[in-house]
């Protein structure tokens, strides 16, 4: 679960980033591409609205760290029924 609480660090700090800072980072791409990427006149739609909300953010990191520590139920419960002499005997 460890795993699961430093992803969940990792993707909202980026994520929060991401959110915050996404005009600059889409005229980036636009810059380095040189230009085109996104067709407003194609695609319809004029602007990227990110509104940042701590209730998502909350919702985000819960439903994440929830679901890492349920996925660690099954396997610590099984090692914890297997007799250690026989989980080590093909190490």
């Amino acid at each position: 679960s460890l795993v699961g609480v430093a992803g969940t660090a990792i993707g909202v700090i980026a994520g929060c980033l991401f959110a915050l800072y996404i005009d600059p980072i889409f005229a980036f791409v636009n810059y380095v591409a040189g230009g085109g990427v996104w067709d407003p006149s194609i695609r319809g739609i004029y602007a990227l609205p990110a509104e940042l909300r701590l209730v998502d953010v909350v919702k985000a990191v819960s439903l994440s760290l929830g679901l890492s520590f349920v996925v660690t139920l099954f396997p610590a419960r099984r090692a914890a029924r297997m007799n250690p002499v026989e989980a080590l005997r093909y190490e």
